[in-house]
């Protein structure tokens, strides 16, 4: 109907070259519209007789046309060069690619994308680490002291009285948003290096006996604590790195090795995470990918 309206109306002139433009530009809009809204809508490409395709297809060519014209513009308007990363993204981060190939300036800069690149390709297992162990965690300590507010106990409790410092500063936290303090509010907001924390050997005899049981599938000749705590430091470390966007793609060997690591450890919480994981990241490809890119052989 406003089609309709707008093509009668004696505003619209079709010898006009700016009116052109506007209806050929909202004729557009309304087709990409009509994709994203699950209708069934001719392409231009489309010849005019043949039957209508199915709205998957439709919306792959219209992603297709879009790559392919963002590809276009990249390379027609920004041209990345040494001084413009400087600029960007301080002289001081990427003076260590820079360095590595000084008469490669392209090649430096390939490497600071394959970074971004193998940073990204992690998120999935990392991300997954840390929320799984948080729930298996949290799970074993109401179980140990039969409330909701576990975390009540420490303030009680000589041998745990540092760990109130983190459960105070996620109050906080919560407080600055003007919500409500509530267990599970408490339990979102405290950090990795909490959980990680409860691990360490200043706390193995009040703590460990309860929550070794939150790794019912860790070998029993290896259902140790420093045989839990040592890799998850090593990931708190390394997330640490990727999320405060630091280099990490010079040992590609070693970071496989942490993330094989770290689907162990999560097959210790659960045995069907792994492979769960494995089925929803991309770091296999992503790791081919940045060697043949920087051409590493190893």
């Amino acid at each position: 109907m406003i089609l309709f309206l707008f093509r009668h109306t004696s505003l619209y002139n079709k010898g006009s070259p700016s009116w052109r433009s506007f209806w050929y530009s909202f004729q557009r809009i309304s087709r990409q519209k009509a994709v994203a809204w699950n209708f069934f809508v001719p392409l231009p490409a489309i010849n005019k007789k043949a039957k209508k395709t199915r709205i998957h297809h439709q919306h792959l060519n219209v992603w297709e046309r879009n790559y392919r014209d963002c590809g276009a513009k990249i390379g027609r308007f920004m041209e990345l060069t040494k001084q413009f990363l400087e600029k960007v993204f301080s002289t001081k981060r990427m003076e260590r690619y820079f360095a590595l190939y000084p008469n490669d300036e392209a090649k430096a800069i390939r490497h600071y994308e394959c970074n971004l690149m193998l940073a990204e390709s992690l998120y999935v297992s990392l991300s997954v680490m840390e929320v799984a162990l948080r729930n298996a965690l949290c799970r074993e300590l109401e179980t140990m002291t039969g409330r909701e507010d576990w975390y009540a106990i420490f303030s009680t409790t000589p041998e745990l009285s540092n760990l109130n410092r983190y459960i105070t500063e996620a109050g906080q936290h919560i407080t600055a948003r003007r919500e409500q303090i509530t267990p599970s509010k408490i339990v979102a907001e405290l950090t990795l290096g909490f959980w990680v924390s409860l691990l360490n050997a200043e706390y193995e005899r009040t703590l460990w006996h309860a929550l070794r049981r939150a790794f019912p599938y860790m070998p029993r000749r290896e259902r140790q604590r420093r045989n839990v705590s040592a890799p998850l430091n090593t990931f708190r470390r390394f997330r640490n790195r990727i999320f405060h966007n630091e280099s990490i793609c010079w040992n590609l060997t070693r970071v496989e090795e942490i993330h094989a690591e770290v689907l162990k450890v999560l097959g210790w919480m659960n045995r069907d995470l792994p492979e769960w994981v494995e089925a929803q990241e991309r770091f296999p490809a992503v790791c081919a990918d940045i060697r043949r890119r920087l051409e590493w052989m190893k």
